[in-house]
């Protein structure tokens, strides 16, 4: 453990681009939404101020109409990333902001982040006024979430597999297999220079992504597209929203704003996930909006409503955490999908393999539930998966062979920052 702080410096360190992170050089070569949360809450332990630059970055780029974007393109200019700067021309859409962005979103970590950052540097944070720029546009953000994206079941929805950051999550199969339309042009793959094919989505659902993200940008991004064939509400962008409401209620609290509407949030948001929860699976799951169907998988996605306080099935949750099909302890790390079904895939992306942010979000449940002596097992997992080779976007569960691309930052990231609470329980 004592080799990850110098190791996770120099990825972190490596893959700063003056003002954010890049998530890995090469095929994540810009800056991603909720990857820069992840990455602040661990930079935080290197540079309080730098984390603190990272989250106004990613900030700055807000749409006037709230959304912090997917992606921004900070360059301004096509370097091979696809889709890219001129694949969404989003300074062409009414309300985007200066810089060139994506038009999707990701789940809505920040107030997480922002809170954390404040927390590692109380000083340089009141002496920055970092909050009091953070909190009105974090509001923001929610509010977008609750009048643009929201349902009538009080939950919101993402528009496409990307903005659950759980890009082929078997939650999406049977919407994708029942969609006709596919991407028209070329469907180029420079993921696939950096990462094996096996790891990665398949071509057929790359089209239908690409389909996907063409009719939302061809729609102005305005979410009044009522026929959008893809429309779901998402157990684990809903529970990042309603714990970045009480870090925003305890926001607002330090810089004297009332608490209370970011409390009464988060209630409400946590009482709408019981929508979601599937009783003969004992986990909660993604529902498609337009059929109203709930979608029969156990993911990582389903576990991760443990970060709100309060939740009915907690003992539930932490029963299917432990048992065959996520096998807490002894994995690695935590399965992105239920090892024992017909859809589970140790190597594809997020159909089986295991991912340092999830299980991040995971291991801070455990700690706060007082579940220490796991939260430490699954830590120290962690910081083994990372440093034996070389920080991996995500692992087999079952071999703990390396899988995706290397030095990637949120891997960096979390793997100090859990390091770091186990060193200062000492």
């Amino acid at each position: 453990m004592n080799a990850l702080a110098p190791a996770a410096s120099r990825i972190l360190f490596g893959n700063w681009r003056g003002s954010y992170t890049v998530p890995a050089g090469g095929l994540y070569p810009h800056q991603w939404s909720w990857d820069s949360a992840f990455i602040a809450i661990g930079l935080r332990h290197l540079s309080p101020r730098r984390a603190q630059q990272e989250l106004d970055t990613i900030l700055s780029a807000q749409w006037d109409d709230g959304r912090l974007p997917q992606i921004v393109f900070h360059s301004g200019r096509d370097d091979g990333y696809s889709p890219g700067v001129s694949f969404w021309n989003s300074s062409s859409i009414p309300g985007s902001p200066p810089v060139q962005t994506s038009g999707l979103v990701q789940p809505p970590n920040h107030a997480i982040a922002v809170l954390m950052v404040h927390e590692s540097d109380p000083r340089e944070s009141r002496r920055r006024r970092f909050l009091e720029r953070a909190y009105p546009r974090l509001v923001l953000w929610h509010r977008y979430l609750r009048e643009r994206r929201g349902t009538g079941s009080g939950l919101a929805r993402v528009v496409h597999p990307w903005e659950s950051g759980m890009d082929n999550s078997p939650y999406w199969d049977a919407c994708l297999r029942g969609m006709t339309q596919t991407y028209e042009g070329d469907i180029p793959r420079p993921d696939l220079l950096h990462a094996e094919a096996e790891h990665r989505p398949s071509n057929g659902e790359y089209g239908k992504y690409l389909y996907l993200a063409a009719r939302y940008r061809d729609h102005h991004c305005d979410d009044a597209d009522a026929d959008f064939p893809f429309q779901f509400e998402d157990p684990a962008f809903n529970a990042l929203w309603a714990r970045s409401e009480l870090s925003l209620a305890a926001i607002a609290e330090l810089i004297g704003a009332d608490p209370e509407p970011h409390r009464a949030e988060a209630r409400r948001i946590g009482a709408s996930l019981g929508e979601l929860w599937a009783a003969e699976l004992r986990c909660y799951v993604a529902r498609d909006v337009r059929t109203g169907e709930l979608q029969p998988y156990r993911t990582v996605s389903g576990l991760t409503p443990l970060l709100l306080p309060h939740l009915p099935h907690t003992d539930e949750l932490l029963d299917l955490l432990r048992g065959p099909h996520f096998r807490l302890g002894e994995v690695a790390m935590v399965p992105s999908h239920d090892l024992t079904a017909p859809t589970f895939d140790s190597a594809r992306y997020w159909r089986g393999p295991s991912w340092f942010n999830t299980a991040w979000l995971i291991a801070e449940a455990l700690y706060e539930r007082g579940c220490t002596a796991e939260a430490e097992q699954l830590s120290r997992n962690m910081d083994d998966g990372a440093l034996d080779h070389d920080f991996p976007e995500y692992l087999d569960p079952y071999s703990s062979a390396p899988r995706g691309t290397r030095r990637f930052s949120w891997t960096a990231a979390l793997a100090l920052d859990l390091s770091q609470k186990i060193g200062a329980s000492r």
